[in-house]
């Protein structure tokens, strides 16, 4: 649940003044078809993280206005996110959890 101090990236999704990234359930099974849908063009295992990651990273080079929704089929977010899927990649390997 997102408090009056986080910071909506798009509906659903929210990150702490600590930097932590939440996601409302609803978004889950979205993340997770998006990362099936980025790894064929970044050639990459993508997972749920790197989506969330990707999605912070668009949002805050200003590509994703707070108001878009998510949605898997939507071919210009999904190429759009490519970039920064391997962005985080390159630039951390991968590892964006607490758990990596």
């Amino acid at each position: 649940m997102a408090s009056d101090l986080d910071q909506q990236i798009i509906p659903g999704i929210f990150l702490t003044p600590s930097g932590q990234a939440t996601v409302d359930p609803p978004l889950v099974s979205v993340l997770l078809d998006l990362a099936l849908n980025l790894e064929e063009p970044t050639r990459l295992p993508v997972d749920v993280e790197h989506v969330l990651a990707a999605v912070v990273l668009a949002a805050r080079a200003g590509e994703l206005d707070p108001t878009t929704e998510l949605t898997a089929d939507d071919p210009a977010l999904t190429e759009s996110l490519v970039r920064h899927v391997k962005t985080v990649f390159s630039l951390y390997g991968g590892k964006v959890g607490k758990d990596d």
